[in-house]
C-alpha cells in the first residue's frame, strides 16, 4: 500500500509540473483502464527510470506541425458497396497536430477494418472520413500493363462534403442502380438529377508494385506517373 501511495503522489507532482508547461493531451477512459487493468503504478521499485545509472529511453518528441498517420475504419470494397455500408462505420477525429491517437478495435462493429493513411493536412481536416478499397480499373487510374491483376486502391472519403463539386470526385447513391458509384462531372447539370451525394474523395493511395518505376530516380520527370 505504501508503494501504491508513493507512486501516487509521484504522478500528482509530475502532473503538476506538466501542467506548467501547457495543457495536457486528453486520455481516452478505455487508455485508463487498460491502465488500471495492467497494474501501471505497480512499478518494480529496483528498476531505474529514464536518465538513471545511465539508462536513457529513445526519445523523440514530435514536432509541433507534425501531422500523424490517421487510423481510418475501412467501410467496403468498391465496386459493389451498398449505401448502408457506407455509412455503417464511425469515424474518429483527427489527432492534434504534434499528437497522436489509439485505436481500439470493436469485434461487434460493422467495420471490415482499419487502416493507417499517410498524415497530411490534407486527411487531417477530413470531418467524416471513411476509406473504401477499390480496384484500380474501376476509378480509371492507369497503372503499368504488366499487371495481370486488378490493384487496390485505398480511397478516402470525407462523408461530411456533401455538396455538389465541379470535377471532383463524388459517392453518389443513384436510384434503381446496385451499389454506391464514384464519378465527377464538369457541371451539377451533368449529375443524375435523382442521385444523392453521399461523400467527396479526398485521396487515393496507390501502392508501389516491382513492375512499376522506381520512386526515386532523382529525377521528378521519372518518378511521377501522374
Amino acid at each position: 500500500m505504501a508503494s501504491k501511495i508513493g507512486c501516487l503522489l509521484a504522478f500528482t507532482a509530475l502532473l503538476k509540473a506538466s501542467l506548467a508547461w501547457g495543457p495536457v493531451p486528453a486520455t481516452s477512459s478505455r487508455i485508463r483502464r487498460v491502465r488500471c487493468q495492467l497494474g501501471a503504478t505497480d512499478l518494480a521499485m529496483s528498476a531505474n527510470l529514464h536518465g538513471q545509472n545511465s539508462c536513457f529511453l529513445p526519445l523523440k518528441q514530435l514536432d509541433q506541425d507534425y501531422f500523424a498517420p490517421r487510423i481510418i475504419q475501412i467501410a467496403g470494397a468498391y465496386p459493389g458497396l451498398t449505401r448502408e455500408e457506407f455509412f455503417a462505420v464511425t469515424s474518429e477525429p483527427a489527432p492534434d497536430v504534434g499528437q497522436w491517437s489509439y485505436d481500439f478495435s470493436d469485434p461487434d462493429g460493422p467495420q471490415m477494418g482499419t487502416v493507417a493513411v499517410e498524415g497530411s493536412p490534407q486527411v487531417h481536416d477530413c470531418e467524416d472520413p471513411v476509406v473504401l478499397i477499390a480496384e484500380h480499373p474501376s476509378l480509371g487510374v492507369p497503372l503499368p500493363d504488366e499487371l495481370e491483376n486488378p490493384v487496390d486502391l485505398v480511397v478516402v472519403v470525407d462523408r461530411a462534403l456533401k455538396n455538389f463539386a465541379e470535377r471532383k470526385f463524388l459517392v453518389l447513391d443513384i436510384p434503381g442502380q446496385e451499389g454506391v458509384h464514384i464519378g465527377a462531372y464538369p457541371t451539377k447539370s451533368d449529375l443524375p438529377s435523382d442521385a444523392t451525394i453521399l461523400g467527396q474523395v479526398e485521396l487515393v493511395q496507390i501502392p508501389w508494385l516491382p513492375s512499376m518505376k522506381p520512386t526515386k530516380s532523382g529525377f521528378m520527370e521519372v518518378d511521377e506517373y501522374f
